[in-house]
């Protein structure tokens, strides 16, 4: 069997106590909306509300996986932007985002746990896939279609023709996913301070929103590295 995910000396030299998550994720569907999911984000947008409304935005920095994760961005000067699109929903009210399917299963989870993961077309890539670290030189195409060169010494996930995300610039244009994905693979970057076993849960729930609307998709992995 091919190798799927490989992770590097250098990745765990700089990071010791990080973990990432992979879940890939065979003869899946990716419809523009489905009814079922749809009640589940609105049912999640509101135990958000309902969790954290009370807390200001600075109590909610104090959730530890916000902790984590601001503490690494501000390595880099930036913000971590999913604690931004969670203000968003609880305390201004906004749903989460109608974009694909596969694509909102891939928030919906990284909404509820916090946890930062990217979502990719696996017949786009070149496998085998490894985590790595930039060393800052590298450059790849964002999604909106911009070229990046990486910051040194972040977390960086690439197959054989490039990178495919790192943690401060988010996924590449090349192996986005697409209208007519049927094969997906989604991973997880957790810094130390995160556990593997909410990697582990986190990878399970984007399974079962897939499963949702993909209910003959098949896993074909699904492991935290570390």
């Amino acid at each position: 069997m091919e190798t799927i995910f490989e992770v590097t000396e250098a990745w765990k030299s700089a990071f010791p106590q990080a973990h990432a998550g992979v879940l890939v994720m065979k003869d899946v569907v990716n419809p523009v909306s489905h009814a079922g999911l749809e009640r589940r984000k609105a049912a999640l947008a509101e135990q958000l509300r309902s969790r954290y409304e009370k807390l200001d935005r600075n109590q909610l920095k104090t959730i530890p996986s916000l902790q984590v994760y601001d503490t690494y961005y501000k390595r880099f000067n930036k913000t971590y932007h999913v604690q931004l699109q969670l203000e968003s929903i609880i305390f201004k009210g906004k749903s989460l985002p109608s974009v694909a399917a596969l694509v909102e299963a891939m928030f919906m989870a990284e909404i509820k746990n916090m946890l930062l993961t990217a979502g990719h077309d696996f017949d786009a890539l070149q496998l085998p896939v490894r985590l790595k670290v930039t060393k800052g030189d590298e450059i790849y195409t964002l999604m909106r279609g911009q070229p990046q060169q990486v910051k040194p010494g972040d977390m960086m996930i690439s197959d054989g023709k490039g990178i495919m995300s790192n943690i401060i610039y988010g996924p590449d244009q090349r192996t986005q996913i697409q209208p007519g994905t049927h094969n997906v693979i989604y991973t997880a970057y957790a810094p130390a301070g995160i556990s593997e076993q909410a990697v582990t849960e986190h990878l399970q729930d984007i399974q079962e929103y897939v499963s949702l609307f993909s209910p003959d998709a098949r896993t074909e992995m699904l492991r935290v590295f570390g």
